[in-house]
């Protein structure tokens, strides 16, 4: 499985998705990660979007967050050896909610983990169960 492209602001956010989905696949074991030689299909992916929106703020000032939820979107293709497309592909959304202290970067970026393991573990289930 290539790594994954990266069409966010967020440094390498692609290692931590692709690497997420290896471990993921290899959880499941419906299907088995081996090398670009010996593969029956290839799984290529794009991050598209990482979405930071408020879920719940402070107590008589709306301006002010104190939780928010963070959601990161993957587009797939699964192809075959000699490069058709398989299973047609989609679009794949992991989630995850973080709450706010001193440094919303630093939060997000501690939250970005388990965005990443809600996105595999539906990525993998729809490619192994098909929905």
């Amino acid at each position: 499985m290539p790594t994954f492209k990266n069409r966010t602001l967020v440094p390498r956010v692609e290692v931590l998705v692709t690497d997420t989905l290896i471990k993921q696949f290899q959880q499941d074991g419906t299907f088995q990660i081996t090398s670009d030689d010996k593969a029956d299909a290839t799984l290529n992916g794009e991050i598209s979007h990482i979405i930071r929106t408020p879920a719940r703020s402070v107590s008589g000032n709306v301006l002010a967050t104190t939780e928010f939820n963070l959601g990161l979107t993957v587009r797939y293709t699964l192809s075959a050896r000699d490069g058709k497309p398989l299973a047609g592909g989609g679009e794949v959304t992991g989630s995850t909610s973080f709450f706010v202290s001193s440094d919303v970067t630093t939060d997000e970026r501690q939250a970005l983990p388990l965005a990443t393991e809600d996105l595999a573990t539906r990525l993998v289930a729809q490619l192994s169960e098909g929905w």
